[in-house]
C-alpha cells in the first residue's frame, strides 16, 4: 500500500478517487493500492462530509498551519490549489508570486514537497490555469515543481470522457521523483462512450416543489434578459454542462446548468449534483445545508475521473 497525504482535501472527490472500491451507474470501480495517511481542509461543513464518509480522520486545518517535517511519511502527496491569486514578479528572471494570501497555498504545498520528498504527486486545477496570467503563470508553477525535485507529466482531461455525466474540463499535474516512474507513466485513455446527464437525474426530485424555479422568479429573470440563454437548459441525452460551487444560488440569467421539465424550469438537488459529479450513492452529504452541499460538491474532483488517473499511476507501482 502507498500511503497519500491529501491537502486541500474538500468533501473527498479526490480521496475516494484514489482509494477506489466503488461502485457508480452500475460500474465497479475496483480499490487501488493506496491508503489515506493524512488528510486536511479549512471549510469545516466539507470536513464534515469527509468524516461521515471516510473510516480514517480528516483535519479542519488550515494549509498555511502545517508543519510539513511532522506530517507523515507519505508516498504521494494530492493536492488542488487555488489558482486565481497568482501574480508575476517582474524582475529578471520573472518569478512567480501571489496576489494574496489564496496564493500562498501554492507554495505551502512546494514546501511539503522540497521537506518530504514523496514519490509521486498529483495536482489537479482548473482549466484557466494554463492561461492565467497572460499565460506566464502555468510554465511558473511547473518550474516551482520541478525545483523541489521533481520530472512534471500534464494534461487537461474533461470528465466526459472518463466516465462521468458531466464537461468538466481539469488540468492534472503528476509529479515523479524518480525519472523511471516518470518514463513508465501515462495518462488514461479517453472511454469510447460519453454518459448521458439522464442517468444522474433523481425522478424524485421532480415531486419537490423547493427545486424549481416560481413563475414569479422566471417573470423577472426575463424581464432582465428578454432572451434567455440557452445554452443552460440541459439536454439530458448528452453529459452536463459544468456543475460550480454556486448551484445554492442558480439563475436563469447566469451560466449553471438547468432542466426544464415541461414547461417550467428547475436546479439540480443537491443528490443530482453529487451524482453528476460521480459520488457513489452511498456517499452522504445531509448532515449539513443544502448550501453547503452544493459549495463542497461543486468544488470537488470527480471521484471517477480521479480513480482513472489514479489506476494509471498503479499501474506502474
Amino acid at each position: 500500500m502507498l500511503r497519500v497525504t491529501s491537502l486541500f482535501c474538500g468533501c473527498g472527490g479526490m480521496d475516494k478517487g484514489i482509494l477506489g472500491g466503488f461502485d457508480y451507474l452500475g460500474h465497479y470501480y475496483a480499490k487501488l493500492p493506496f491508503e489515506i495517511v493524512y488528510a486536511a481542509d479549512n471549510d469545516p461543513y466539507a470536513i464534515k462530509i469527509y468524516n461521515d464518509n471516510f473510516t480514517h480522520h480528516a483535519e479542519l486545518k488550515d494549509v498555511r498551519d502545517i508543519v510539513a517535517h511532522e506530517l507523515p511519511d507519505h508516498d504521494i502527496l494530492l493536492g488542488g490549489f487555488p489558482c486565481q491569486s497568482f501574480s508575476i514578479v517582474a524582475q529578471n528572471p520573472p518569478r512567480l508570486g501571489y496576489k494574496d494570501e489564496k496564493g500562498k497555498l501554492f507554495f505551502e504545498m512546494v514546501k511539503v514537497l522540497k521537506e518530504k520528498q514523496p514519490r509521486f504527486f498529483i495536482a489537479e486545477n482548473v482549466k484557466g490555469l494554463l492561461s492565467a496570467n497572460n499565460k506566464q503563470a502555468f510554465p511558473m508553477i511547473l518550474r516551482e515543481f520541478e525545483q523541489a525535485g521533481y520530472h512534471i507529466h500534464y494534461k487537461l482531461l474533461n470528465a466526459s470522457e472518463y466516465g462521468v455525466p458531466q464537461k468538466r474540463e481539469r488540468v492534472f499535474m503528476v509529479g515523479f521523483r524518480d525519472f523511471d516512474d516518470y518514463f513508465k507513466f501515462q495518462f488514461p485513455v479517453m472511454l469510447p462512450e460519453k454518459v448521458p446527464l439522464k442517468f444522474a437525474l433523481d425522478a424524485q426530485a421532480n415531486l419537490d416543489e423547493k427545486w424549481f424555479f416560481s413563475p414569479k422568479a422566471v417573470e423577472g429573470m426575463l424581464r432582465v434578459r428578454e432572451k434567455m440563454n440557452k445554452g443552460r437548459v440541459q439536454d439530458i441525452e448528452q453529459p452536463c454542462n459544468t456543475i460550480s460551487a454556486h448551484l445554492a444560488k442558480v439563475s436563469l440569467n447566469g451560466t449553471d446548468p438547468v432542466l426544464m421539465i415541461g414547461e417550467r424550469y428547475r436546479r439540480f438537488s443537491p443528490r443530482e449534483a453529487a451524482n453528476i459529479q460521480s459520488f457513489p450513492l452511498d456517499f452522504q452529504f445531509d448532515s449539513v445545508s443544502d448550501n453547503r452541499q452544493y459549495r463542497a460538491i461543486g468544488n470537488a474532483v470527480p471521484p471517477v475521473l480521479m480513480w482513472h488517473v489514479a489506476n494509471a499511476l498503479a499501474e506502474i507501482v
